[in-house]
């Protein structure tokens, strides 16, 4: 009887401890989600925030690590071996820069969407700035961000074109290079000197005039005979751990309901 009823409690004990590691039916069991690194020039900030939440519902169990920096910084991560999914450049120099790494397969970027330039004020606009002109009024203060960056060397080409017009009147160009106080290392810290009041002016994409910072800032429209048509170009990192979601995201950007969020946070959508 002894032995019998041990060996009851041995096997009960083993029950109770089965049901400690095994799954009871209908409970889910947690899993680890799959990460995309995603490298995306500062521009894209909002944009891809929703477009990645928007994917993980359609993927359950896929989070994103962003990485939002200029274009020429993400280039240069890649460039020294730093580990990503998917690279989206604001043009396709900084992404040749990453083909000639070894990161980017030559041949894979496609163009997800485009940009244009904008000038902005404060909404107060201390210095009075109502035109592309008033950029050139002497003493007022304007920041743009460095050459390196896409939208620093389209800022400059503006003014280029700009001189080679002459709509602007004679010396144009430099008049507006005498008044840069500053250059930033990426559009959202142009932007940001410009809403803080830092700045008089400052040269950012259509894009980055959100919302929130609508309220803080005017625009005055550069024509396109001066503008930029930034063209955005895509593409899966050649030596991803997550190759086949990483195409996966990169198709989506490409897709309709990809397109609409771009477009709703200014950008402009593919032909």
């Amino acid at each position: 009887m002894r032995r019998t009823m041990a060996s009851w409690l041995l096997v009960g004990l083993l029950f109770m401890v089965s049901g400690c590691i095994t799954p009871q039916a209908g409970v889910p069991v947690a899993s680890e989600s799959t990460i995309l690194t995603v490298f995306a020039a500062a521009s894209l900030t909002d944009a891809f925030g929703e477009i990645g939440q928007n994917f993980t519902a359609a993927n359950p169990g896929v989070d994103f690590v962003f990485n939002f920096a200029g274009s020429n910084q993400l280039a240069t991560q890649l460039g020294e071996g730093a580990p990503a999914d998917v690279f989206a450049s604001a043009n396709a120099r900084q992404m040749v820069v990453a083909i000639e790494a070894g990161r980017i397969v030559t041949g894979t970027p496609r163009t997800f969407t485009r940009n244009r330039l904008v000038a902005v004020t404060p909404t107060d606009n201390p210095a009075g700035i109502t035109t592309l002109e008033g950029l050139a009024t002497p003493g007022v203060k304007i920041v743009f961000a460095v050459k390196e960056v896409p939208v620093g060397q389209y800022s400059l080409d503006f003014l280029d074109k700009a001189a080679a017009d002459g709509s602007l009147g004679a010396g144009y160009k430099e008049a507006v290079l005498a008044n840069v106080v500053s250059e930033e290392e990426n559009v959202r810290a142009v932007l940001t000197k410009v809403t803080v009041g830092e700045a008089d002016a400052g040269i950012v994409y259509n894009s980055d005039i959100t919302r929130e910072a609508a309220e803080a800032v005017q625009r005055i429209e550069i024509p396109d005979a001066l503008n930029t048509i930034a063209a955005y170009p895509i593409a899966t990192v050649e030596d991803s751990a997550n190759a086949e979601l990483a195409q996966k995201f990169v198709d989506y950007v490409l897709s309709p309901a990809a397109q609409a969020v771009l477009v709703k946070y200014g950008f402009l959508a593919v032909k």
